[in-house]
């Protein structure tokens, strides 16, 4: 016979289905909510960007310089590697196209890096929040003109903090609706402010802030060596080629080369200039919008300074270039989440989700102003049990030992123990004054300590004594 009885045949008949958490949704949810969580945060981004795959990429959205800068490097890179470096590898070094190839990748990966990556963008203030910041700011402004009433005042455009010991302006940022933290600015193309900003470069088809701004300076750099690198070696082979067979010959062998070494020419200067004044911006910690407008000039007062460099161009260097690079702010990639309500506590400090610990907190902690001891949350009283009211608490001068006569009130006094002390009056541990051992002192049950000298205690009734000494071991 099985396990049960008659309740185990049935239950041999019972199958288990795998319950799918995909599936099921929560009673909380709806209909509205799927949708909006479905939706990502780059689909509704409020700046001018293009985004592609899926988020992951993130550009400006003129991007036709990009695309150029894009294909003469590749074009031109290509023409290199298929008509000059076999000649040169067998005619010279085979290590001259390994060269090559190691900067052409280390160029394209700095640029793709530059163009596809955040550059810093700050989010936006929600309504809530600008709202709340414009409205402290109204409030200021009334304070600071001596006025609580009054027409529209737009919001002040600075405010001001120090920064070693240098005063720098914040701006608010009116489309943003945020002040701008130090070195930000907004970019008129891209429609939002980036953090550190330096400039907004269409060569590379975004912005250039505090997360990319060191692999520009690395793909501007690498493609200044890479310019040089494929001219030089342009000029070697065309020379080359000239001592066999002449100048003209030599051009018609390998017209690629002097494709190669008209747009190099046209080139290796604003790229070596481009590459020479950023190596100038990172050794004074300095951006290009701080240079262009002079932020940190001495024209403007002998006191101006830059507080962001480190006195140091070797520690200016690695703050720029070796530094932690910071996450990105506005989560392109994240889902949309609904606003979740939150539960609003009440005057009697109950929320929706219950009782809070409040009014028990308030009455554990001001039992001095009261006349009468107060019982905490976890001396209520219960029915079935006991609880002893307000015993007179005893203070010991030394480390007096009670008689074995007094029984002990502890927690662990049995029940029957504290029945039986109620019910016999006599054996009730109340002793007089004399009786009392020494090294004890009584208090009473207001809680303020009695000094009780030979002269009073002669005066006091025995009775009254009785009811007011109680010996207690706790």
């Amino acid at each position: 016979m099985s396990p049960g009885g008659g309740v185990g045949g049935p239950m041999k008949d019972c199958e288990y289905s795998q319950i799918s958490t995909h599936s099921s949704s929560s009673p909380m949810e709806s209909p509205h909510m799927k949708k909006s969580i479905s939706k990502r945060k780059w689909e509704v981004f409020p700046g001018r960007n293009k985004f592609f795959c899926n988020g992951r990429i993130m550009m400006a959205q003129q991007t036709g310089v990009f695309y150029l800068t894009f294909v003469l490097i590749l074009v031109t890179s290509g023409l290199f590697f298929a008509f000059d470096c076999p000649y040169l590898s067998e005619k010279i070094t085979p290590a001259i196209p390994a060269v090559g190839a190691i900067l052409f990748f280390f160029v394209m990966g700095t640029l793709l890096r530059t163009s596809f990556s955040d550059p810093g963008v700050l989010p936006r203030a929600t309504p809530e929040e600008a709202a709340d910041l414009e409205r402290q700011i109204g409030n200021t402004e009334d304070i600071a003109n001596g006025s609580s009433a009054g027409g529209y005042r737009p919001p002040p455009r600075t405010k001001e903090i120090i920064i070693n010991g240098q005063a720098v302006k914040l701006k608010y940022c009116f489309t943003c609706k945020i002040f701008r933290p130090p070195r930000a600015s907004h970019c008129s193309l891209c429609d939002n402010c980036v953090e550190r900003f330096d400039h907004h470069c269409p060569w590379v088809g975004n912005c250039v802030g505090k997360r990319n701004y060191r692999f520009f300076y690395m793909f501007i750099l690498s493609l200044s060596f890479l310019t040089v690198f494929i001219f030089a070696f342009v000029i070697t082979h065309i020379i080359h080629r000239t001592q066999k067979t002449g100048f003209l010959t030599a051009l018609k062998d390998s017209p690629a080369s002097v494709l190669e070494a008209v747009v190099c020419f046209f080139s290796v200067w604003s790229i070596v200039g481009l590459s020479g004044f950023h190596t100038y911006l990172i050794s004074s910690n300095q951006t290009t919008n701080e240079d262009i407008k002079g932020s940190w000039s001495n024209k403007r007062s002998k006191e101006n300074f830059n507080p962001y460099s480190y006195g140091n161009i070797c520690a200016n260097c690695c703050s720029a270039l070796c530094g932690p690079l910071s996450p990105s702010l506005i989560d392109r990639r994240g889902f949309i989440q609904p606003d979740t309500p939150q539960p609003a506590a009440s005057s009697n400090g109950i929320t929706m989700y219950g009782a809070t610990q409040s009014q028990s907190n308030m009455a554990a902690a001001t039992p001095l102003l009261q006349s009468e001891p107060s019982l905490s949350s976890e001396e209520l009283p219960i029915p079935g049990k006991i609880t002893l009211g307000a015993p007179c608490a005893m203070v010991t001068l030394g480390q007096p030992t009670p008689p074995s006569s007094i029984p002990n009130l502890t927690s662990e006094t049995s029940l029957s123990e504290m029945i039986s002390l109620k019910e016999d009056p006599e054996n009730h541990p109340f002793l007089t004054p004399e009786e009392a051992p020494p090294g004890m002192l009584p208090l009473g049950h207001s809680r303020t300590m009695h000094s009780l000298s030979l002269v009073s205690q002669d005066s006091l009734h025995e009775d009254s004594v009785r009811g007011l000494v109680k010996l207690s071991s706790v």
